[in-house]
């Protein structure tokens, strides 16, 4: 399934089931259920944003956007994981205050709306597992946090038809908060490395560079930038100065196999002067300043 139809499935899924919990949540009146009806309802916004962005991500750049739509993607992805990130943070200043106050859970309609819960999350988190945008990445995430709080609503569910341990609810949420941001973080600062063009993520370029450098015919490289748009296809500008110009093609396809080999699809090479002509040129240079800065002291 393309990324685009994932996102969207996943959009489906998790509006239909919010409405769902929020019309359980007041038939067996559970505030707690209700509440996270809310919850799962700006979810379901995030996702839908995401999915937007998604289908814009995979269109062909045109005039306006010469490098393409890719990085819509990753904006997609930002906003998921920021939503993720503070609706984790606001489960955890709630549910403190719970465990000092813990309050009593309807087992029955809990446990069998945590079965259905489960079971439609799940489905969704097959749908985008084996997606390999940073977008889908993120939604995956989002629904193994759903999958876990549902599961351990049941376990609790469960383990309260038998006993009054009602802290189990606000302690186990606490659990997977804390557990869903050391996930979220991470991934959020990697989708924001890759927005801000940084290198991407295992390559050393400083020892591209030396690679570059110890390549037959190549005298220095002036410049190298390394990038990726959407954290897939990874970009390279490579400016060299060449021992001489004759060798420009072959230095050029040595060049271009040196970076695929490491991943680059996207290889883009200037080719400067050959260096006896820069050594020449640069002596010209330098002797015109000083006969100007010579004629310019014997005015004076």
């Amino acid at each position: 399934m393309s990324s685009k139809r994932a996102v969207w499935l996943a959009f489906f899924l998790n509006l239909s089931f919010a409405i769902v919990e929020f019309i359980a949540g007041g038939v067996f009146g559970s505030s707690a259920v209700l509440a996270d009806s809310v919850h799962d309802l700006g979810d379901a916004v995030a996702i839908g944003v995401s999915a937007v962005l998604e289908t814009i991500s995979n269109r062909e750049e045109d005039s306006r956007y010469t490098l393409g739509y890719k990085r819509f993607s990753l904006l997609g992805a930002l906003i998921t994981a920021v939503i993720l990130m503070t609706g984790s943070v606001l489960i955890i200043l709630e549910n403190l205050t719970k465990l000092f106050h813990p309050q009593p859970v309807n087992n029955e309609g809990i446990l069998w709306l945590g079965i259905i819960a489960v079971t439609i999350n799940v489905l969704a988190s097959l749908v985008v597992r084996n997606g390999k945008t940073k977008n889908e990445s993120i939604l995956s995430l989002h629904f193994l946090e759903d999958t876990l709080g549902w599961v351990a609503v049941i376990l609790m569910a469960i383990v309260l038809r038998f006993t009054d341990w009602y802290i189990l609810d606000p302690l186990l949420s606490l659990v997977i908060s804390f557990f869903i941001l050391s996930k979220a973080i991470p991934r959020f600062w990697s989708t924001l490395k890759i927005f801000l063009d940084a290198v991407p993520e295992g390559v050393d370029i400083e020892q591209v560079k030396s690679d570059l450098e110890q390549l037959d015919h190549v005298a220095s490289v002036n410049q190298l930038n390394l990038w990726t748009m959407d954290g897939l296809e990874k970009n390279a500008i490579v400016h060299v100065c060449l021992e001489h110009v004759k060798h420009m093609e072959v230095c050029k396809e040595s060049i271009r196999d040196l970076l695929k080999e490491r991943g680059f699809q996207n290889v883009t090479i200037e080719v400067d002067e050959d260096l006896a002509t820069h050594r020449s040129h640069k002596r010209n240079v330098e002797e015109l300043e000083a006969s100007q800065s010579h004629g310019h002291d014997h005015q004076h």
